[in-house]
């Protein structure tokens, strides 16, 4: 009788809420959305037809821009690999997260997006490229050092697109992608989308593609044909004698981006045919970008627009709509974990950094942001002081780049009126007083980030980095303390 007693008010209290909420009309709870985070390695900012580069064919990404809020002046605050992604997962800047050049580790009890999504009830995914992890390029990455994600199909890193390497799960067995990495990872995904549309709890993905980062002549046939007998025209900060390099690289480079477009066309179409684009949040961008010739150099880590300007689409139809909107804020790569937490109503962790443009994107609140830094803590790899490299901090407005290396003022460009920045405005007379107020505010800004802006090697000693003659870490071997060692 007691055990029946308590059935009935059970019972009871459930008719009651329920009758509640229909009387009061409040809807069930709505699903958290979904996060699909597409994350490409060196795609310059500039490469897409709906940003005016009539060399490219990207029409998936022109139809999604048309439908996107577009972010026209994102930018890589650290423009080269591995100390991008530890931003992005940390929303905090290099010199707090350590990992101010490739093939370093980022801390396992750092506080990341895939660790706060996971405590959010989200089932988190990653496939494709990391590069955070330090052990070696093709060394196997245990669970406790993948910072949060579950499902798992990821290397550290490789550039060999048509026989790329990959580990699974909790094995340790290395596979390969099948054919060409970029397809193969996007039918992954694909399918991890699929599966995870059919449950109720949401979903964040990461699929970070390696393309269009050289070698720029790997990619599928079929796309390096649309591009073999097509003129390619050159930008004007391209010296003459690097022209017809730049064309070549152009043309393969040019091949990875189109065939990446069809993937990326195929991921938004797979939101659609499940039913849950509405309520997913779909992010295109990249890393950094690459110079391809500009100013005679190639790559990364320099603080020039084709480094630094990075592709920045975000579609969700629900908060966005489904109409073409772009947006001048300045987010940088700290700025992305706050923004996305804040547009999924999760709370932002202490430890971010970065600033949370959500309010400005929906309209709610005014854009306070006036600048953002650049920098470049240590300069190594294909950018090492033989080549040129240095160390420098900077700042990028909405018109200007400004930036400074240990001697003093460096580069200044207007942007708006000379956009492939060949004017070096730094110490002609007519700009001195907009070259010292970006000075100073440079200066405040460093100050505030606790930066002393010290020569690179200091900070390469105080985290105990191990570098090769070219103050570079290698990549191929451990010792037992985990750090990168010679051959």
């Amino acid at each position: 009788m007691k055990q029946f007693a308590i059935l009935l008010i059970v019972a009871g209290l459930f008719s009651f809420t329920l009758t509640s909420s229909l009387k009061t009309g409040a809807p069930p709870p709505a699903r958290k959305p979904n996060i699909v985070f597409i994350v490409v390695d060196q795609w310059r900012a500039q490469a897409t037809g709906y940003t005016g580069d009539k060399n490219v064919q990207t029409p998936n990404l022109d139809k999604l821009a048309s439908q996107s809020l577009n972010l026209k002046n994102a930018v890589s605050g650290m423009p080269v690999c591995t100390p991008y992604r530890a931003s992005l997962l940390t929303g905090q800047y290099p010199l707090t997260t350590g990992v101010f050049m490739n093939d370093v580790m980022l801390d396992t009890t750092k506080t990341t997006l895939a660790k706060v999504f996971k405590k959010e009830g989200y089932q988190t995914g990653f496939i494709g490229k990391w590069h955070i992890d330090g052990h070696g390029r093709t060394s196997y990455i245990p669970e406790n050092r993948r910072q949060g994600f579950n499902y798992w199909k990821a290397l550290e890193c490789t550039h060999n697109y048509n026989q790329s390497p990959y580990y699974a799960g909790n094995s340790d067995k290395k596979l390969f992608w099948e054919g060409y990495d970029a397809i193969a990872q996007t039918t992954d995904a694909i399918q991890f989308i699929k599966e995870q549309a059919q449950k109720p709890n949401p979903f964040m993905l990461f699929l970070s593609i390696g393309p269009p980062h050289d070698p720029y002549q790997t990619a599928p046939e079929n796309y390096k044909k649309l591009y073999a007998d097509k003129e390619i025209k050159i930008n004007p900060n391209v010296p003459q004698e690097f022209r017809e390099k730049a064309t070549k690289d152009l043309k393969g480079y040019y091949a990875h981006v189109t065939a990446i477009d069809d993937c990326m066309g195929q991921v938004w179409e797979t939101l659609k045919q499940t039913g849950i684009e509405k309520n997913t949040i779909l992010v295109f961008t990249a890393d950094h970008g690459d110079l391809l010739g500009a100013h005679g150099s190639w790559n990364k880590q320099q603080p020039y627009e084709e480094s630094i300007r990075v592709p920045f689409l975000v579609h969700y139809p629900a908060v966005f709509g489904n109409t073409q909107k772009t947006s001048p804020i300045l987010i940088n790569t700290p700025d992305i974990m706050p923004t996305l937490l804040s547009l999924t109503n999760t709370k932002i962790p202490a430890s971010v950094e970065g600033v949370d443009f959500s309010g400005v994107l929906k309209g709610t609140a005014k854009d306070k942001v006036t600048h953002t830094v650049i920098s470049c803590v240590q300069p190594f790899g294909q950018w090492n002081r033989s080549k040129g490299g240095r160390e420098y901090r900077g700042l990028v407005t909405t018109q200007y780049t400004y930036a400074r290396d240990l001697k003093g003022p460096w580069l200044l460009f207007d942007n708006t009126k000379d956009p492939f920045q060949q004017n070096n405005l730094v110490g002609q007379p007519a700009f001195a007083e907009t070259q010292q107020k970006l000075d100073n505010l440079l200066s405040a800004t460093l100050k505030q980030r606790k930066d002393d802006f010290k020569p690179g090697m200091e900070y390469v000693k105080q985290w105990n980095y191990v570098v090769d003659e070219t103050e570079t870490v290698p990549y191929n071997k451990i010792n037992f303390e985990g750090k990168p060692i010679l051959e």
